[in-house]
């Protein structure tokens, strides 16, 4: 086993010089942070970070090592790959340390010894070593595990990701590094013309990649990738991180995208494009707010709707929550009196921040729910209900829907809808569920069954004050 293997991205693809590195890794992090907000999710399982030189994916890689930097991970499992090939399952690159001009990170193994290991002299690939420097900048006290992997079938990755999973304990986080599409003549990818509308066709192929990886199903994900052709170069080792999450913690992870950004855009040239996607995988009680942000969410609602009963103007109440607020989720807010529906309205995309959203979304159930007539939802008593959404897991079908637990979307051609988990009646099945929600679509009942179908799940924290004190 080699001592120590000196990195030769060091004064090639970031500075040779110590300071000056540092500097460099410090003004992505805040550039992150102006780009996404201060606020993290809590606890990550795993993360999938893609490996440019840090002036091109700095600033989204940034965003997963903030996380990391607010985590403090005891140890951290780096799933790399070769890009020259060479590698068909998984191997450990044969070395005792990596030096950078940020210092030497020593290498930890794993306890069983599982994988054949590698001369890291013959792979030596940045998107293992892009790595180090924001792990020593990110998670200094971490104890890194690097692991290369190439091509393997559905059984040597089934197998793998059982290694791995048991190699879990509380403060482990997998890291996959991976880059998304590569476009251009240069990368023998052109799956559509070189125009003006290169970025959003970019973003909207990239869209659906991601939405494939959240699925935590590496199955699924791979399928995604084969049909749409996809150059997601980092596949293997974000295959590996999603058997792996889905074994430590089963149907009970989601995905957070954490940002995105294209090399086109930095250099104003889309014809010859690498994608960046930073994503977090996390468990279900990281998306939970505190209960003093809940009780401000409700109450920024209910003073909006006062104010509209008092005054007729259309004016937000905005809360004065924590930094949790200022995160951008899917919400929606139902408006009841008694058991009866006034208006609900929402959306489950993180098109903006919880504090701006829930006011508004106050007046839009009140005023502009098409089902209803715009102000009687205030014209007397009423009682506001939030619901603040996870991120959507696309599934394969109706066995991986969880009456009472989970909502819905489903997406059929340009048609679609949702249900939220608690509109569930006492005596549904998943299949009453699943044929409501084609109903509210204007689909046939039996939608989510069609083969070109689009169906995810989501859940809720549902915030309602007490039926005492509920009514205004």
């Amino acid at each position: 086993m080699a001592a120590v293997h000196v990195s030769p991205f060091s004064g090639t693809w970031y500075p040779a010089a110590p300071a000056e590195l540092d500097r460099l890794l410090e003004e992505r992090f805040e550039i992150s942070r102006q780009r996404t907000g201060p606020y993290l999710l809590a606890d990550g399982m795993g993360f999938v970070v893609p490996h440019a030189a840090p002036e091109y994916s700095g600033v989204v890689a940034a965003s997963v090592y903030r996380s990391l930097r607010q985590q403090n991970p005891e140890r951290i499992v780096l799933l790399a790959f070769p890009h020259r090939g060479g590698i068909h399952g998984v191997a450990v690159p044969d070395v005792r340390a990596v030096s950078t001009p940020l210092g030497t990170v020593r290498i930890d193994g794993f306890r069983s010894e599982p994988f054949p290991r590698i001369a890291e002299r013959l792979v030596c690939d940045h998107s293992f070593e892009i790595q180090l420097p924001f792990l020593q900048k990110a998670a200094p006290n971490s104890r890194i595990c690097p692991l290369y992997v190439g091509p393997m079938s559905e059984e040597q990755r089934r197998a793998t990701a059982e290694t791995l999973a048991a190699e879990w304990r509380a403060g482990t986080v997998f890291l996959a590094s991976s880059d998304f599409t590569h476009y251009g003549r240069g990368f023998g990818y052109v799956p559509f013309p070189a125009d003006d509308r290169i970025a959003d066709r970019l973003r909207a192929l990239d869209a659906e990649c991601i939405e494939a990886a959240g699925s935590v199903d590496s199955g699924l994900f791979l399928e995604a990738l084969a049909k749409i052709g996809a150059t997601v170069c980092g596949s293997d080792p974000i295959a590996l991180l999603l058997s792996t999450l889905s074994l430590i913690r089963p149907d009970g992870v989601f995905q957070s995208t954490l940002d995105y950004q294209t090399s086109g855009e930095l250099t104003g040239d889309c014809h010859h494009s690498v994608s960046y996607a930073a994503l977090g995988y996390f468990g279900r009680s990281s998306f939970d707010l505190a209960a003093p942000d809940g009780d401000e969410l409700l109450t920024s609602a209910e003073l909006t709707l006062q104010r509209l009963r008092n005054t007729g103007r259309r004016d937000p109440v905005r809360p004065r929550g924590g930094p949790a607020l200022e995160s951008r989720r899917g919400v929606f807010v139902s408006l009841h009196r008694n058991s009866e529906l006034l208006g609900c309205m929402g959306h489950c995309e993180a098109r903006t921040v919880l504090a701006e959203a829930v006011p508004e979304l106050a007046l839009v159930a009140a005023l502009e729910d098409p089902r209803f007539r715009p102000g009687d939802a205030v014209a007397g008593p009423f009682e506001v209900e939030v619901s603040v959404l996870t991120p959507l897991r696309l599934i394969r079908g109706a066995a991986g829907f969880r009456l009472g637990q989970h909502g819905a979307l489903l997406r059929l051609g340009l048609m679609g809808g949702l249900l939220l988990p608690q509109v569930a009646r006492p005596d549904w099945t998943a299949v009453d569920f699943l044929e409501a929600l084609a109903r509210k679509s204007g689909l046939p009942k039996a939608a989510h069954q069609d083969p070109e179908a689009r169906l995810s799940v989501f859940e809720a924290q549902v915030l309602r004050r007490e039926k005492s004190r509920g009514k205004i």
